[in-house]
């Protein structure tokens, strides 16, 4: 990723954070104890132009948060980021208007671009061949499976032809052949179009295979960035640790990572701005 001063560079991120608010688990706000935690903690990397890199970590380890951070869809709360291009969000239900049709979500996103008529058709044109979704294009998009979803948005972005590619998780679901046929097709913008894409997957197999970098995110840190099978090799270890231990012993682990993540009394005056200037 970061090899030279002479390289272009898609993504800067200088010690970004992001803050979140805690709720319980019926959706209210906590009362007592800290009230906010690190989404992401002091990330700092840099992600060439056409590189395609891997994002690791467990569940809850900030890697979806990256996403939408990169994305443009949240705001960051510490640190500098820059994105040199523009760029989309793969995921499951993400930008899609529940209540319209596939036809009416393609046409929704190219006039909030800008698009004239004939650019929407030429995308319109192209989602369709690619979806393969039939009659279900016409159809609200709260009727379709969450691989029909997918479908949709994956092939939208496509059309939408962006800098940077952000896929996160959308290929988990849904039938194997499309997922396929959406690898084969980010392969030919890795290597015909130069694309930077940023690819978050569970799928070990699938991030070896694909991707040319990796980094691995465990409790909203960075743990590690470098090439992808040695990455994949350290969090492929990690993992296995963490599925032998005790489900006593991995359930007090987790709990004392996530207190790293609180923001506690001593470090609350220093967010007092922060979060006041983020409306928290």
């Amino acid at each position: 990723m970061d090899k030279s001063n002479n390289v272009e560079y898609a993504v800067e991120m200088n010690h970004v954070s992001k803050i979140y608010k805690l709720k319980k688990k019926d959706g209210k706000e906590k009362s007592k104890g800290p009230d906010h935690f690190y989404a992401l903690k002091d990330i700092s990397l840099k992600i060439e132009k056409g590189d395609v890199v891997g994002i690791l970590g467990t569940n809850g380890s900030g890697k979806s948060t990256v996403s939408v951070v990169l994305a443009g869809i949240s705001d960051i709360d510490e640190g500098d980021l820059t994105i040199n291009g523009e760029q989309a969000l793969i995921s499951i239900n993400t930008g899609l208007n529940q209540q319209l049709t596939g036809l009416e979500n393609i046409n929704v996103k190219g006039a909030l671009l800008g698009f004239n008529k004939k650019k929407i058709q030429e995308i319109t044109e192209d989602v369709i061949e690619f979806a393969e979704l039939g009659d279900f294009l016409y159809q609200p998009v709260k009727k379709y499976s969450s691989g029909m979803k997918s479908r949709l948005g994956f092939s939208i972005s496509l059309a939408l032809n962006p800098d940077i590619f952000i896929v996160d998780e959308a290929l988990s679901v849904g039938d194997k052949g499309f997922a396929q046929k959406c690898l084969d097709r980010m392969k030919q913008l890795r290597d015909e179009k130069g694309k930077t894409i940023l690819f978050i997957s569970h799928s070990l197999p699938q991030v070896r295979e694909f991707c040319k970098s990796a980094i691995w995110i465990e409790g909203g840190r960075l743990v590690e960035c470098g090439e992808v099978n040695e990455v994949c090799d350290h969090y492929s270890q990690y993992v296995d640790k963490m599925n032998k231990m005790p489900d006593k012993e991995k359930k007090k682990m987790l709990e004392e990572k996530f207190k790293e993540r609180l923001i506690v009394e001593q470090e609350a005056k220093g967010f007092r701005k922060i979060l006041k200037k983020i409306g928290l």
